[in-house]
């Protein structure tokens, strides 16, 4: 096993370690599962003043996150990981409300359908029409962020691309966070580092892509946007740990965007984990949330 060099993933990792069932266990129902994550992200407070609103955005669950520091001219439209099966506007309400404070923007999110209940393409039909609804509103595409973190990193390429082909404006620029985008689950960095990455093993990331996709093509763009044609989307930044079994889907898909001649930046950050910015108690979660940001603004001024 792997010594960790940095002593807040030490110990988180311990952490972990501690709340982990045993491989031969049965696996908790998925409501259980769901409830966990909702519990984990609300285990910090919301900034002070910040002002939540459960709206809808074509026809889905969603909700509005203002800060105190909100221009009403900068927004962010923000796609939940959890393997798209579980996760919401609960668990990652805090962690949109602080990227949403720091930079100085309003911030939506939606309850897209989850699976197995809702399989594929459910998701990506969801944050297409909640993308088309904000535009409706009279949204300027060009004043806002799609961003999401490991599934909903995937998704928001897949949502910026179905935006694409079906005309709609696209956003000034795509934040990924350690993001899921290739779901046939087989790159470099699953056996490289299996042992590192505590958060997704092998089996556990087999069974989100099995509960999404079923049987349908895993290679599929929307699905794993890897495989997509990516000409035309705006600018890219990618955030990925340098010890997650993800990070070969952040170094491909940085790869298919640069072909396509698209604005990325890749930033691998040596020690961290899968979605280490979800994790409030981190020093390297606010480091991250800063440099993220720092390129919102830069990309709408």
């Amino acid at each position: 096993m792997p010594e960790w060099r940095n002593p807040e993933i030490a110990a988180m990792r311990e952490i972990f370690a501690a709340m982990a069932t045993p491989p031969d266990a049965p696996k908790p129902p998925w409501s259980d599962r769901r409830a966990g994550i909702d519990a984990m992200g609300a285990m910090t407070p919301l900034p002070e003043g910040c002002a939540v609103d459960p709206i809808e955005l074509g026809g889905v669950a969603a909700e509005k996150v203002t800060p105190r520091t909100a221009d009403a001219g900068r927004a962010i439209f923000y796609l939940h990981g959890g393997g798209y099966c579980v996760g919401g506007c609960a668990s990652h309400r805090v962690m949109v409300a602080r990227m949403a404070e720091a930079a100085g923007a309003t911030a939506y999110t939606i309850d897209y359908r989850l699976a197995p209940e809702h399989r594929f393409p459910a998701a990506v039909d969801d944050a297409l029409a909640a993308w088309r609804a904000l535009l409706a509103t009279g949204l300027n595409a060009s004043r806002a962020i799609i961003a999401g973190d490991s599934a909903g990193g995937g998704l928001s390429v897949a949502t910026a691309v179905a935006a694409r082909d079906a005309g709609l404006a696209l956003p000034a620029g795509l934040h990924l966070i350690s993001p899921w985008a290739n779901l046939t689950n087989a790159s470099a960095a699953y056996p490289a580092k299996g042992e590192t990455d505590f958060i997704i093993t092998q089996a556990g990331i087999d069974e989100f892509a099995l509960s999404y996709m079923g049987k349908a093509d895993r290679t599929s763009p929307l699905a794993s946007p890897v495989f997509a044609d990516l000409a035309g989307l705006p600018p890219i930044l990618i955030q990925v740990g340098s010890e997650e079994v993800l990070m070969s889907d952040s170094t491909q898909l940085a790869e298919a965007a640069g072909l396509a001649r698209v604005d990325v930046t890749l930033r691998i950050w040596p020690d961290m984990v899968h979605i280490w910015p979800f994790f409030a108690q981190l020093t390297a979660s606010g480091h991250a949330i800063a440099e993220s940001t720092a390129w919102i603004r830069k990309q709408v001024p």
